[in-house]
């Protein structure tokens, strides 16, 4: 007996919480979408490339509601994350949520945010109006309320609107409405007015030969081939695949073989300007109001730490990157609350900008190395060092190190975080930059140029461009 009632609820919980399956070559069969069922061409091409899965039964559950860990699984599919389940910036999505994976790079990657309290809600129903916003952002379609992205999604024939006329904002979605809107927003196939798509760029085929397919993934059928030199219209871009027209043929190629053709071509220049407009750096200018911090030589030490975050801010401006302050006038504001805001901003990198005192010499970055609050100890880390060695050398300073900090910004953080500790106010020849407008902006560039140093070493991106601007 009870073995059979072990049985029995093994078999319900897999039929609520489906186990994920193998990619299929061919999409699989449900039981619950039929020949006649009005989603059926976007759920099964969805199922074909493993982006939404089915219980172990058979069963696709079309009317079941989504909720927010379901959507991040499903558009992290189709943008190829890596789901792998692992630790995240939400305190309430464990290693051990199926989905975390993907809710923690759609976070990073700002297509998804968690709320003020630090969650993210993973069994919280999505509405419809949350489902535009996400698409927008995840296949940079424009939108950036939840209006303007109801907006596009008509424009672009990825939504038609309810019977009744409305779009219903406010309504959950369920698995078959989800369904159809991903299928058309990665597919241009799948949309219906949405009139012919313009290229934005072109390319040339430089693998031997290239298989064309019908999904963003190898997961999809090949539809045909091209070959080597072969140019083609880049129409769509879905992460790494490009989705493209070559005289009658229309499909999906990776963009990993395909070279540019033409300054409009979505190179590596694109793919950074597309990845910067995803991340959000916060710098924290530390004291502040009644709390002036350090002072000596002449000098108080949340002036030259407001000076420094100015200057940052104005070198990041115009990158792409999103940039915000804690604070940028001459306020006290708690340590929780500079941590509370850079959650909120939906942070993906804090730097924290001190001045030392106590009777030494140079420069010293700080970083937490416990993952139980923080999880990102080695990025922590990372971005410790990157900046550590652009300070020391744009200064001349002694080298003080990267060390581990138990300090409440970076120990609170749901982010890689660092905190600098650019020299001692109280040692004459530091305060002699400290107070220096020149010495400043060294600083500042340091900054500037450390947090590129780490994200060009996270991303392989191409940062260039970037460097180029203070180089």
């Amino acid at each position: 007996m009870t073995k059979k009632i072990f049985i029995s609820f093994c078999l319900i919980w897999l039929a609520v919480w489906p186990m994920p399956m193998s990619h299929p070559q061919a999409a699989p069969y449900f039981h619950d979408v039929g020949t006649t069922h009005r989603a059926k061409n976007e759920i099964y091409y969805l199922a074909e490339g493993g982006i939404v899965l089915g219980s172990v039964s058979g069963y696709f559950y079309p009317s079941k509601h989504v909720t927010r860990a379901e959507a991040a699984a499903i558009i992290g599919r189709t943008l190829n994350f890596d789901g792998k389940q692992r630790d995240t910036r939400f305190k309430d999505v464990g290693k051990g949520n199926f989905a975390s994976g993907y809710i923690q790079e759609a976070a990073e990657r700002n297509i998804i945010s968690g709320y003020k309290d630090g969650t993210f809600r993973p069994n919280q129903l999505v509405t419809r109006g949350e489902m535009a916003l996400l698409i927008n952002r995840a296949y940079s379609l424009g939108g950036t309320t939840r209006s303007t992205a109801v907006q596009q999604l008509k424009i672009k024939g990825i939504a038609e609107g309810k019977a009744d006329g409305t779009f219903g904002e406010d309504e959950p979605i369920i698995r078959a409405d989800f369904a159809v809107f991903v299928a058309r927003a990665i597919n241009p196939q799948y949309r219906v007015n949405g009139g012919e798509l313009t290229p934005i760029g072109q390319a040339v085929v430089n693998a031997s030969s290239l298989n064309v397919r019908r999904g963003p993934s190898t997961s999809y059928s090949a539809v045909s081939l091209l070959y080597k030199g072969q140019s083609v219209d880049i129409l769509h871009i879905v992460g790494n695949w490009a989705y493209i027209r070559a005289s009658d043929l229309e499909g999906f190629v990776s963009r990993s073989y395909l070279s540019a053709k033409g300054a409009s071509q979505p190179d590596a220049g694109d793919a950074l300007s597309n990845y910067v407009k995803t991340q959000t750096i916060i710098i924290d200018p530390g004291h502040g109001g009644n709390d002036p911090g350090a002072t000596a030589n002449g000098l108080v030490e949340k002036n030259i730490n407001l000076n420094v975050a100015l200057k940052v801010k104005s070198l990041f401006e115009g990158t792409g990157f999103n940039i915000a302050l804690t604070r940028e006038k001459d306020v006290f504001i708690p340590l929780s609350e500079r941590v509370s805001f850079a959650k909120e901003k939906g942070g993906n990198v804090f730097v924290s900008i001190h001045t030392n005192a106590g009777g030494g010499t140079g420069t010293e970055t700080y970083y937490y190395s416990a993952a139980a609050t923080n999880p990102y100890v080695e990025q922590s880390k990372k971005l410790a060092q990157c900046i550590q060695k652009r300070l020391v050398a744009a200064w001349d300073a002694v080298d003080r190190g990267t060390k581990r900090g138990n300090l409440h910004v970076l120990r609170e953080n749901s982010m890689p975080a660092a905190l600098v500790e650019l020299g001692f106010i109280d040692r004459k020849e530091d305060a002699q930059k400290l107070g220096s407008s020149y010495w400043q902006e060294q600083a500042a560039k340091a900054i500037y140029l450390g947090i590129l140093d780490y994200y060009a070493s996270e991303t392989g991106l191409n940062f260039q461009p970037l460097y180029d601007r203070v180089q």
